[in-house]
């Protein structure tokens, strides 16, 4: 790793030479003299170690040589590896690994593949509220009388001896997996789109969670137990791998390993008929050039050749067809028995809802006759309310014919008060523009606007 690589993370472009040269200096005995410096620090090299892991950049450490991408190689040579020119080595890298490992974003990779306990589970509360106000103050009774030693009392080198190993960087699997899923959306719709071996695994999703990279054997086999155990999407039985939508599917059964072998044959015969049609296409090349070249006898071993491979394609095609027949034959039962088995279960719960005492025929004759009767009782009370309210209106000596004759005048008189202000409009109108109109003579409100068109 050089230093032209490193000053093209993001990290790096962004820090100016005299920052570089304190975040690469030993600040193991900042933790509690300066914690805010010294979180600033372990969150900068957190940030750092994500991208160096991320592009592969530490080296062919996994067993089928390549890289790890999600596992970080904890050793002495990656202070080599992130030498920069003109700061030096890191000199507290030791200090921030052991500390990224307290707060529990770098994990023992062992731990990690073999823990039945999630990471994001930390302990049981009685026993971490325990550890918390008995351990620490015996803790740090036993560091002021020199039976234990302090954190701060360790030295680079020793910190070193104690944290080397392969960590798994969780924020790097948190990533993967959310991309994985992503990819995933959607997807699944037969019973052997959700079915893998750990090969087929390898080959669908490692050059696609993380962006530029493929993923190593280690890199996969930490991804499969994050969503196995973490997401709870996945189910693993040896090298078999199952995609869950529900909580009962949480297993592979015979039909899953059945499926998963047509699949894998199937896979396995369209790669042999592209192989057997690249051979045709190359033996056909083959075939023009001799004759190009007139050597017909070497034209005809390879037509004959090529007869043999036509027959060869014509069976693969003739099995092939015949499985993927089968395969779309076992998908189809199987979507038929998770049919039944919805039918089943919607049968169960419309039974449950029916069998309530309310949906009873008895039950419901009573409701229906009581509501009856409560609706004939609610007409016969608005009815006697009507009736009252006739009666007091009679009482009241009101008569109705009365108080429309009223009503006319009041209508009346209103028209007449509106066609007296109209006509009084239009007078102030006509005196504006110089118009004489003889006193006492009547002016009609309608005939306004052609006199002042006169007048104009």
């Amino acid at each position: 790793m050089s230093s032209p690589a490193l000053s093209a993370l993001s990290n790096y472009a962004s820090t100016s030479k005299s920052r570089l040269h304190s975040l690469y200096s030993d600040i193991h005995r900042q933790k509690h003299s300066n914690p805010s410096s010294f979180h600033a620090y372990v969150d900068w090299w957190h940030g750092t170690l994500k991208d160096v892991i991320s592009r592969g950049w530490q080296g062919s450490d996994g067993p089928d040589g390549t890289s790890n991408k999600l596992v970080l190689g904890a050793r002495r040579m990656l202070v080599d590896k992130l030498r920069y020119e003109g700061v030096g080595k890191p000199l507290g890298l030791g200090t921030t690994i052991a500390e990224m490992r307290r707060s529990n974003d770098l994990i023992l990779l062992s731990q990690f593949l073999t823990s039945q306990q999630s990471v994001y589970d930390l302990g049981w509360l009685p026993y971490r509220i325990a550890s918390f106000v008995v351990g620490k103050p015996l803790w740090w009774a036993m560091e002021q009388l020199d039976i234990v030693r302090s954190e701060d009392s360790y030295t680079e080198a020793e910190t070193w001896k104690k944290i080397e190993g392969d960590y798994v960087m969780l924020g790097l699997v948190v990533q993967a997996a959310d991309t994985l899923e992503t990819l995933r959306d959607g997807t699944g719709l037969s019973p052997a789109d959700n079915l893998y071996t750990f090969e087929d695994f390898r080959r669908e999703f490692g050059a696609k969670v993380l962006p530029g990279v493929v993923l190593s054997e280690i890199d996969i086999k930490v991804l499969i137990k994050f969503l196995e155990r973490e997401r709870r999407v996945v189910v693993q039985n040896g090298d078999i791998i199952k995609f869950v939508t529900a909580s009962h599917d949480r297993e592979i059964t015979a039909v899953d390993r059945g499926i998963l072998q047509l699949k894998t044959a199937v896979r396995n015969l369209r790669e042999q008929v592209d192989s057997i049609q690249n051979k045709i296409d190359q033996t056909t090349t083959n075939i023009t050039n001799a004759l190009r070249q007139q050597r017909k006898s070497i034209a005809l071993a390879e037509l004959r050749f090529k007869k043999h491979l036509d027959d060869l394609l014509s069976k693969r095609l003739g099995s092939l067809h015949n499985l993927e027949s089968t395969l779309i034959s076992v998908e189809t039962a199987a979507g038929d028995v998770e049919i039944m088995k919805t039918y089943e279960s919607s049968t169960a719960t419309l039974k449950a809802i029916l069998s309530h005492p309310s949906l009873q025929r008895d039950k419901i004759e009573e409701t229906m006759d009581a509501l009856a009767t409560s609706t004939a009782d609610a007409r016969e009370i608005d009815d006697a309310i009507r009736m009252g309210e006739d009666m007091t209106a009679v009482d009241a000596g009101i008569d109705d014919m009365e108080l429309e004759v009223e009503l006319n005048a009041l209508v009346e008189e209103a028209e007449k008060e509106r066609a007296g202000a109209v006509e009084q409009a239009v007078v102030e109108k006509l005196h504006g523009i110089g118009v004489r109109i003889p006193e006492g003579a009547p002016v009609q409100a309608e005939a306004a606007p052609k006199r002042m068109a006169e007048a104009a």
